[in-house]
């Protein structure tokens, strides 16, 4: 299967790239093919609602690293979405990535994709409904896309690497990327 992992964090050895690492190593173990843009490494400007792409018909006029992205999200059977959490959201280098598939909606949407959401946070403290707008988000835009969901990790208490390693999280991530 061909997979495509959208990271939004700008730490490059944070909590959500160590779930990252370890979902791409199940599901390379598994067989899959991988390809990860790290949004927050990448340059992408913000959608400007100009309808000149016509959802998918015609190139977007935004030329930025989007360009290298399309093709590999276009021909992805899973997309994952992994992000820390931002004040009860993504963060602003994921929802860059996601607004921009406005470009592309007509080729998106009803496609048959799969995909997951990886998220970490710091805020164990307040329990589960600390990941819960970024849940519902999560499942609002892909319930419009018509893609499947094949699972969440919403690890909690994981302000740090170091408190994502000593986590379940990590092979809960793993196994997942080996299952699919």
């Amino acid at each position: 299967m061909k997979i495509t992992v959208l990271t939004g964090s700008p730490h490059e050895a944070g909590t959500t790239d160590f779930l990252t690492k370890k979902f791409i190593a199940g599901a390379e173990e598994a067989g899959h093919e991988i390809y990860r843009f790290d949004a927050a490494r990448k340059s992408v400007e913000p959608c400007i609602a100009c309808d000149r792409c016509g959802q998918g018909c015609e190139p977007c006029i935004i030329e930025d690293d989007m360009d290298e992205l399309k093709p590999h999200l276009l021909e992805a059977e899973l997309v994952v979405f992994v992000t820390p959490l931002y004040y009860s959201g993504m963060s602003a280098q994921l929802k860059s990535v996601l607004d921009r598939f406005y470009g592309i909606d007509n080729l998106l949407r009803g496609s048959g994709k799969k995909s997951i959401l990886l998220a970490a946070c710091a805020d164990e403290a307040y329990g589960d409904w600390a990941m819960n707008e970024l849940a519902a988000h999560y499942k609002g835009f892909i319930d419009y896309l018509q893609w499947e969901d094949k699972g969440m990790i919403m690890a909690t208490g994981c302000g740090s690497r170091t408190d994502v390693e000593a986590s379940g999280f990590p092979e809960q991530a793993y196994e997942l990327g080996k299952n699919l």
